[in-house]
This record gives structure tokens, sequence and C-alpha cells, in this order.
């Protein structure tokens, strides 16, 4: 499928609904930030190695062996609240100018230094905290230090460059404002903070970024921008001595600062007031906003575990939705480093009554200000928070952030300050805390509510996180301390082969174990198709079983089982798709409850018909909604009339469906046989194929295989259709295409390797002739998509309405200009670099090292494809990749789909 059309909204939303705010977290303790006279070193834990510069920089090193890779995460405790008056974008523009150059470091040589080093590097700003971080292979840490040291200490910031950059901050704004959720988020601020610096929040606005120019930039700069008003948090496999040293080296030589006084943030909360929003979602939401406090209160640990309890599937606002009240309901806590809010939320069908939705939740926040939470949930939900902390070493990244977390906006010394604050908070501080917060008079009501947008359009043939780095139009030449660790490029030694074995069953089961912490997480996937396993007219009955795992199984009904996983603590999800989380020494427990959901679900009749009615609500929504509209369009655009990914569910064939269609789609979509279990963390692979085989080495399956290969489909032609949203002030463009190869086709290698050359990052064609050369576009990229029996080529942009034509020529363009001449010796070294160094970042989280074994599983390719693919990369030559391009991509045959407004075509 080259789209998948995701009908879980959920998750989604409330992702959306919380983007620009502050890292979430806890904090309460004050820290000193001021410089100490000598390099201060300690070790207060194993692993975890400190030092203040005598310029008063604070280092961290974590060290963890789990890849060979490295974060560096470089913490500027300054945003957007310490802005001039008038201008609240300062910091972020300042974050978008650091990716400019500086002196030692132009603006080229950065940008193809990130192509190099095949890491992920990126940026934001908050509030309080602006942050820069670096994922690379952790031999080229001494790089990475260099970029950010000649940073900090002398930033380039011309009036130039801050023209250039001006156009596509602009068009970030733009882009923000096509989303609702953005929208809300933005007026709640304004209303729970106003009259403090939080009022506007990080992102600024076009009429400040007009005024702004690169004098007041650099006063922000040199007034904000010092070694002792950061904090360096290195994450990874290095050595912390001498990353010690290093650090020690590099940045010694930059002066400490004399920092402005701070502005304070005291919200005064205000009255009451409602709020309504028309939205492009496909259901409505009523929500509730709270101000709450923040992560420097020493309430902070308290109201976090409020929230929990909150939004706890044990809980009454959840109680909504297997009642049939609500489609979701929940809370979620957005704490800033001074202040917060929370949002209780609960979506409605669209058409549904909002009204109703509303007081049902005012009835239960009632209930619990006058009577309380369950103490049963307070230890839960304390319990719960002090076990996720020992998950923070399965991830570098997530290593590296959470001690940020701590560190810059909690004022914490280390993460684990949280566990004795966790374990001081008592049920009679959570009611004390929600009686307090949850109070009617102070609440900011919201009802979002989804609106029509038109139908699309369409016609015959023809003739999105940040994004700031330039793109060099000419080979560069990199600095000599750059040049000299870059030089070589090697094949990366591939990790250790994993565990395999197959159970009698034939269930097969990957066993990767890793010593970082005492956990273990365990993923799993059922091979299947509902294009293709669905029974016609009855389309929707694969999201009906699988909203069903959530209600209990035959042994525990919903109550009990949720329950069953806090005891452990472990975190389970069942379906075709499954997972567990859970401490090493309860990995038997853990297991068995996963197996349990997943094997002997409980599809009781009630929910069952609670679920089917709220499916097929959510579904005649999802059918008017632009993104699903768009999302449908680009399959259309690629795929034969007919074919099985066009099928549709309709809230028609959704209640057709019977509890007894059910469960015969589940008796033959879960098979052992068609599933593989994943096994990470600090576990042997006999004790895990031992606990692998006791909870699911019973499970039989029955009758032949299923075929859940799509059949192979033709070369689609070129067609253009327009998916009207309202909702956007920007057009979001996809050009796709479906090709003839496959992942077992090692010509998709080549593919790959050009284009990274392309349309891969910053430092690629695409980026620099529709971005950087002439403004076209915010955003633009280049993919691949690859399957067992289909593949499909796409180009991706947003663009305002009229530049959507240009810059459709322009990217055909330069997909020509690769089919007509080899891509230059430069590019390739690039392209190269970038994805050989980029291989060991998959093994940078045990997440990751499940996703890619199960990928592969997917995919039908050997578990050391990565292994496979580093050296055709390394052996492609310029020839190679022409050619591949001439023989796979059809330029003519590119469709075009735009969601937004009327195009200039």
């Amino acid at each position: 499928m080259f789209l998948q059309i995701s009908r879980t909204f959920r998750p989604l939303f409330c992702a959306a609904l919380l983007t620009g705010t502050s890292l979430g977290g806890l904090t309460f303790l004050p820290h000193d930030a001021g410089a100490r006279e000598a390099v201060d070193t300690a070790r207060p834990a194993v692993g975890v190695t400190r030092a203040t510069l005598p310029n008063g920089l604070r280092v961290v090193v974590v060290q963890d062996k789990l890849a060979p890779v490295v974060t560096t995460e470089l913490n500027y405790l300054v945003g957007s609240s310490q802005a001039p008056a008038g201008f609240p974008g300062t910091a972020h523009a300042l974050e978008h100018m650091m990716f400019r150059g500086s002196d030692g470091l132009d603006k080229d040589q950065l940008a193809a230094l990130g192509a190099r080093l095949g890491g992920s590097y990126n940026a934001d700003t908050t509030e309080d905290v602006t942050q820069y971080y670096y994922t690379a292979p952790a031999e080229d840490l001494d790089v990475m230090l260099r970029i950010e040291a000649l940073r900090m200490k002398g930033l380039s910031l011309s009036q130039a460059d801050w023209d250039k950059e001006r156009g596509a901050i602009e068009q970030e704004v733009s882009r923000d404002l096509s989303s609702p959720a953005y929208r809300y988020i933005s007026q709640l601020q304004s209303i729970l903070f106003k009259g403090t610096p939080y009022e506007q929040d990080a992102l600024g606005t076009r009429s400040s970024f007009d005024k702004t120019d690169s004098v007041m930039l650099r006063k922000f700069y040199e007034q904000w921008y010092a070694p002792n008003n950061a904090i360096l948090v290195i994450a990874g496999d290095v050595d912390p001595q001498a990353t010690i040293a290093k650090v020690t080296d590099i940045f010694r030589g930059i002066p400490k600062k004399t920092l402005p006084e701070r502005s304070p943030v005291k919200p005064v909360p205000a009255p009451a007031r409602t709020l309504s929003f028309p939205t492009d979602y496909p259901v409505g939401f009523a929500t509730l906003a709270f101000p709450m406090p923040g992560q420097t209160s020493k309430d902070f640990a308290t109201a976090d575990i409020l929230s929990d309890v909150l939004a706890s599937q044990r809980g009454a606002l959840y109680q909504l939705v297997p009642a049939g009240k609500a489609l979701y309901a929940g809370f979620e806590f957005a704490p800033k480093k001074q202040a917060g809010f929370g949002l209780a939320l609960a979506a409605f069908p669209k058409g549904g009554d909002a009204s109703k939705v509303l007081n049902d939740i005012k009835t239960i926040l009632a209930d619990i200000r006058k009577n309380g939470l369950p103490s049963e949930l307070v230890e839960a939900a304390k319990t719960k928070e002090i076990a996720q902390l020992e998950f923070s070493a399965n991830s570098v990244g997530g290593l590296a952030e959470s001690w940020s977390e701590a560190l810059a906006f909690k004022n914490l010394s280390s993460p684990d300050d949280m566990i004795a604050a966790y374990r001081s908070v008592t049920p009679a501080d959570v009611n004390r805390l929600a009686a307090t917060l949850l109070d009617p008079e102070r609440a900011v009501t919201a009802i979002l509510t989804p609106e029509e947008s038109g139908k699309p359009s369409e016609g015959k043939g023809f003739g999105g996180a940040e994004s700031f780095a330039s793109s060099p139009d000419k080979p560069v030449r990199l600095p000599e301390w750059a040049e000299k660790a870059l030089a070589r490029l090697d094949v990366p030694t591939p990790p250790p082969a994993p565990d395999v074995e197959i159970l009698p069953n034939g269930l097969q089961l990957i066993i990767h174990p890793s010593h970082v912490s005492h956990t273990i997480e365990v993923a799993g996937l059922v091979r299947h198709s509902a294009d293709l396993q669905e029974p016609k007219g009855k389309e929707g009955i694969s999201d009906v079983t699988e909203e069903l795992f959530g209600y209990g199984t035959q042994v525990h009904d919903r109550l009990a089982f949720r329950k069953a996983l806090d005891d452990i603590p472990a975190w389970a999800g069942a379906g075709a798709e499954f997972s567990l989380r859970v401490p090493a020494a309860k990995f038997e427990q853990g297991m068995a409850l996963l197996a349990e959901n997943e094997l002997r679900p409980a599809f009781p009749d009630q929910a069952f018909q609670v679920v089917r009615q709220q499916v097929a609500q959510e579904q005649s929504g999802q059918l008017l909604s632009p993104g699903y509209l768009f999302g449908r369009a680009v399959e259309a655009a690629v795929s034969p009339k007919n074919d099985p990914t066009l099928r549709e569910a309709t809230p028609k064939t959704i209640m057709s469906l019977s509890l007894a269609d059910v469960k015969a789609y589940y008796s033959t979509v879960w098979r052992p046989d068609m599933t593989t279990i994943v096994v990470t963390g600090d576990v042997t692979p006999g004790q895990a194929r031992a606990v692998v085989e006791k909870n699911f080495g019973a499970w039989k399956a029955t009758g032949a295989k299923p075929d859940v290969d799509l059949p192979v489909r033709p070369d689609s032609k070129a067609s253009r259709s327009h998916v009207p949203d309202r909702s956007n002030v920007q057009d979001t463009v996809v050009m796709p295409e479906s090709l003839g190869l496959t992942a077992a086709n090692p010509e998709h290698f080549l593919l790959t390797l050009g284009n990274e050359v392309l349309g891969g990052g910053f430092s690629s064609r695409l980026y620099r002739d529709l971005r950087v050369k002439t403004g076209y576009v915010y955003n633009v990229s280049s993919s691949f998509d690859w399957g067992r029996t289909r593949g499909a080529y796409s180009v991706s942009y947003g663009a305002d309405p009229d530049k959507v034509g240009d810059a459709r020529k322009a990217a055909i363009r330069d997909i020509r200009a690769m089919q007509k001449a080899p891509v230059t010796d430069d590019e390739l070294t690039i392209a190269k670099s970038s994805l050989l160094r980029g291989i060991p970042l998959g093994q940078a989280s045990l997440s990751a090292i499940a996703g890619e074994y199960l990928h592969l599983v997917e995919l039908g390719l050997p578990l050391n494809t990565l292994d496979i693919a580093a050296h055709a990369y390394y052996k492609a030559s310029a020839a190679d990749v022409q050619e591949a391009f001439r023989k796979w991509i059809r330029p003519d045959d590119l469709a075009e789909i735009v969601k937004g407004p009327v195009p200039k075509w």
C-alpha cells in the first residue's frame, strides 16, 4: 500500500494538540548554575560523569553502550519568554540562524558536514530553553562538539542571511497556522498566561519577523548564548573521562558572560471562557483547560501524578468510551518551566452533540473535586512513573533528552531526583490539588467542530519538523579538522546477529539481548492484509476487531486486566501489532498477560455493540475529512481501479457486522505461523525462548496459510487532483507514481543512494532548487516505498498556492537531471557517507532494533539486509545510480495531488 490511511485519529490529535509546547516532565528543585573556578568533575552514579568548566559550561556525560552512537544535546537556558517585547519569535529566529554559519564554519560547510555525518540533527525552541541536538556515529563526537563550539563562540548573523531565512520562518508560521490544533493551543495559551512572557508561544508571528533585523538577533545572541548559560548533555558509547577532556579542550576558550535578569512568569488565573474552532478533523472535540503548576513548582510531582490518574484507562474520564458516551476521552498535561496547563478532552462524532459530552466531562471533574480520586490509582501512577525511568537507557537519544529535561527544564541534578518526589506524593496531596485546580470558574472551554471543505476535484493527465539548513550548490571544502575526521569511507561493522528460532507452531522468535537497563521490550507482528482478508461487504471489520482487544480477556475483564498490568507495572498493547515493556524481573508475568490478551481476548458482546457504533461514527466523519480524502486520492493515483487498497469501509458495512463475524475474522487472521515476536533488552536467548514458548507455544493454526501479498500493479499514469481544506493556508503536495521494483530487487539500493542526492535532506538537489534558490517551498523531500510485490516513488512538499506549479516544474527538472548525467563525485561521496554512517543509528534504541527486524520480516528480506545495503552503497558508481534512475523513474507519469487552497497549477 502506497500511503497508509489511518483511521486511528486519537493519538495523532493528542500529539498535535500539544505541538509547540515546552518539553514535558518534572521539576521543582532549585539548582545553582554559577560557574566554578576550576573544572569540577564528579561521578554521582555509575556511567554518569559531570564537569563544570571554568567558563561555566555544565557538562554531563552518560555512558550507554547500546550502539556505537552518540547524541549531543546543547541546552541554552533561554527561550521565547526572554524575547524583547513585541518580538515573541526572536529566540526561534536565532535558532534558525544558528544553521547559517559561524566564524570558521560557513553555512555551506555546515550543510555539507550535516550530510557527511549521516546522523540526525535538529533544534527546537520553547518558552524557556532552546535545544540543539545531534545523533551520529560515536567516532564523530569531536566533529559534533566543534560545530557547537564554533556556533557558541561566533555566529555570523549577517543581514543578508537573515533576509533569506526570514522567508523560510514565515512559511513555517503559515504551515503551523494551517493546523486547527495549533491555533487552539495558541489562543488557549494567550488566555491562561495573559500578561506574562508565556502569553505568546515560541513560534513568533509574521509581523514580528518582518520587523526583526540582524542587529536585534545579534543582541539577543550576545546576551544569552554563553557557556555559563548552557548545559551540554552527551549520551552514548563514549569514554566519559576522555569525553570530558575533549569538551574542555574545545570549549574552554569561550568566555563566560554576565547574563541579563530573567522575566518571571506569574500568571493570574483568568475567569472562565468558551471558545469555538472549526477543524478539518473527522470528529469533534470538547475540551476544558485549567492552569496547572510548572516544572519547577513544589507541586509539580503531585500535578504529574494527578494528570496520570485523570488519563488512566481505569479512571472516570476514560469510562465515557466503553459507556458509549465518547469516542475518546482523557487528560493531557502541558507543563512549561514556570507554569503549565491541563486539558480534559473527549471526542464526539461529526454532527454529534458537543454540549452533552462537555457536560459529562464537567460532571466527572466536579465529582473528583468533591470526592477525590481512588488511592489505588494514585499509587499505581506513582509506581509506573518511577518504573519508566529505567527505560530511558534503551534509547541513546532518549537518554540525552531525559537528562536535558531534568537539568535544563526541571532544575534537577538528574532524572533520578524525580523518584523521591514521586514517592512523597500522597493521595491526600493529589486530591487537594484536584480540588484546587479543576475549578470550573477558571476553565477555558473549547469546542472543536468538524467542517466540510468541499469535494475533491480531479483532472486528466498533463505534460514538516524544523527546516532551516542551507544547501551548498557547489563542492565544499571542509575545514581541515572536519576533512581529516570524515575522510575515510568505511562499511560499518555489522552488529552481532540476533538469535532466531522457529517454534514448533511456526511462530518466529527473534532475540536481541542488550544489557543497558534492567528492562525488556517485546514487539510482535501478525502478518496480515485487511485489504485482502476482510470479507466482501464487511469492510471495517479489522478496525472493530483491533478496538475490541482493549476490552479485556477471557480471564480478566477490562478494568481487571489494566489493574494487572499496573501492578507489575507493565505497558502492553494487543492486536495485529502488539508490544510489551516490562521490568526484567517481571518478564514472565508481563508475557503471560500479553499472551492472554493476544490469544484469549474477551470480545464481549456489550463492548462489541459500543465499539461497532463508535467505529461507524468515526468513519462517517473520516469519509469527508480532507486528510482521509487526500490519502485516498494519493492511493487512487498509483493504483488501478478496483485495487484491493481502494476498498472502503462505510458506516453501513460496519454496522452490518456481527460479533460472530469478528470472531471468525480473528480466527482467520491471527495465526502463529504468520507471527513474529522480537524480544530485546536484559534477557538471555534461553530465557526468552522459554517464556515465549510457555505462553505462545500452545497456539495452533488451522487451515492453509492465507495469501497476504497484494497483487502486482501496472505502472501508474499522470493525473492531478485537488482536495479542498479550509483549515490550510499552505498547500500540501504529493507527486507519486507506482514502480515495478520490489524490495527483493537489489537495484533499490542504487535508487536509495541516488535519492540521498536528489531529495534526502538539507544538502539535496530538491532542497537547493525548490527552497534555497527559489523559495518555492518551505520543505521538500522525495522517497521510495518498497514492498514484497509493489514499489512506489514520490516527491512531497509544502508551498503557497501560487508556487505549486513552479515547484512541480523545478522538481521534474531535478529528476530528469538524475537521468541525463551522472551525479558528481562530491555528491556521491556525501550520499555514501550519509547512508553508511547512518546505518549504526538504527541500533540506537531497542524499539528501533525491534522495528527494523519486523520491517525486514514484513518485506521478506534477510535480517542482515542493512549489511548487504552497506556493501551495495560502498561499491556503487555514479553511472550505476544514473542507470537505475533511467530504468525505473518515469517523470512523465508522476501524478499530483494537492490538499489546501486552490493551487496555481
